[in-house]
């Protein structure tokens, strides 16, 4: 593990911060990518917490502020946390379902200084989009959202996650965007972590329907000419041979907080069985550049091969630890994305397993906990 003084000079501050502020939420999506243990909301961070986290974070040199959850609208005190965001000089960032977010504290948001809002939507058909958020008139309200984000001055990103439920209607889903004036759209198919992984045969479209997609997608964005909102299309790593980035790298500009202080190098790590230090015990500078947790996947001397000496290391720091963790029992292996990994087998069956799923019942994330409740997704 690096000692103090020489960690600062070789680690690169954390530029990214993603407080989540609860798991709590109104919507019981089945692609959830938090924790199936969802927590006890009684051990969420205070609102002095979290403010000192800000602190903290600010001093080292973090400059992007993620809030997010769960729902981070059930947090009272979101206001207070954005206000402090914006007087210590945080680009803020609210990742929302919508459900909660009256025109009243959207101007509430505004006088505190938010930034950026980013709503999600389920689908671009009202049926479709409150089955899978499992409440009734969620498209309406997200709707109404939108539309009162515009008019206060937000820049607005939507985000439609995109699984066997919606991908056929990729068409409409892109006119509602434009309709609504999206300044960006991220039309990401889900990533296989919680709830998603209890759920991936259910969720994962094939390729001939991620291709299909991205072909529709491709011809929207060649006809717009540099008008209207800008489309990103996200496909599953399960499809590619190369694993991504993650996080650029673990432990190198990306640090997220959860509920209940666990600081990770990201926000899906607390499914590895690591110790994780705790802002409530440790102040960020030493969890950042001392932890053993954060040290841990840092750099490149811990790599077993291939990646050890692959020349492409650099570019994908070897992927996932979770996903490597999730396919293959041990999160020091090489992401099974890749080709090149021993592994890569177990990508291509669970693929062959999801295309052969056509229907069926998937485990809902519940509002209630981690209890879990069956529902058909049709």
């Amino acid at each position: 593990m690096p000692k103090s003084g020489s960690a600062e000079n070789s680690i690169n501050p954390p530029l990214w911060l993603l407080l989540e502020l609860t798991y709590r939420c109104p919507l019981s999506c089945p692609y959830c990518a938090n924790p199936v243990d969802l927590g006890d909301p009684a051990d969420e961070l205070s609102t002095e917490d979290w403010l000192k986290v800000l602190e903290q974070a600010r001093a080292m040199g973090a400059v992007q502020l993620g809030l997010s959850g769960g729902e981070p609208l059930l947090r009272k005190d979101l206001e207070v946390i954005v206000a402090k965001a914006r007087e210590l000089g945080f680009y803020t960032n609210l990742i929302t379902s919508g459900i909660g977010l009256t025109n009243k504290r959207l101007k509430a948001l505004k006088d505190a200084g938010l930034d950026h809002i980013q709503v999600s939507f389920q689908s671009a058909d009202p049926d479709t989009n409150d089955a899978i958020a499992g409440k009734r008139k969620a498209f309406e309200t997200k709707q109404e959202l939108a539309r009162q984000v515009k008019a206060h001055g937000f820049p607005m990103v939507l985000n439609f996650v995109i699984s066997k439920q919606n991908i056929e209607n990729i068409d409409a889903i892109m006119q509602l965007s434009q309709s609504l004036e999206a300044d960006y759209v991220e039309l990401a198919t889900a990533q296989y972590y919680g709830w998603a992984l209890q759920n991936r045969d259910q969720l994962m479209p094939t390729l001939e329907q991620v291709r299909t997609a991205e072909a529709q997608v491709n011809a929207v964005r060649d006809s717009q000419n540099g008008v209207g909102p800008r489309f990103i299309f996200v496909t599953p790593d399960y499809y590619e041979t190369r694993p991504k980035a993650c996080m650029s790298g673990w432990g190198n500009i990306f640090l997220s907080v959860a509920p209940d202080g666990r600081a990770m190098p990201c926000h899906s790590a607390a499914l590895l069985p690591l110790s994780f230090p705790n802002v409530r015990d440790s102040n960020l500078k030493s969890i950042w550049y001392e932890s053993e947790l954060f040290n841990k996947y840092r750099g490149f001397d811990w790599m077993p091969e291939p990646c050890r000496s692959c020349d492409e290391k650099e570019k994908d720091f070897g992927g996932c630890r979770c996903q490597a963790l999730l396919l293959t029992g041990d999160a020091a292996n090489a992401d099974p994305v890749c080709d090149k990994s021993p592994h890569h087998h177990k990508i291509v069956s669970a693929a062959e397993s999801a295309a052969a799923c056509r229907n069926g019942e998937t485990l809902a994330r519940t509002v209630q906990n981690s209890q879990i409740i069956m529902q058909t997704r049709v």
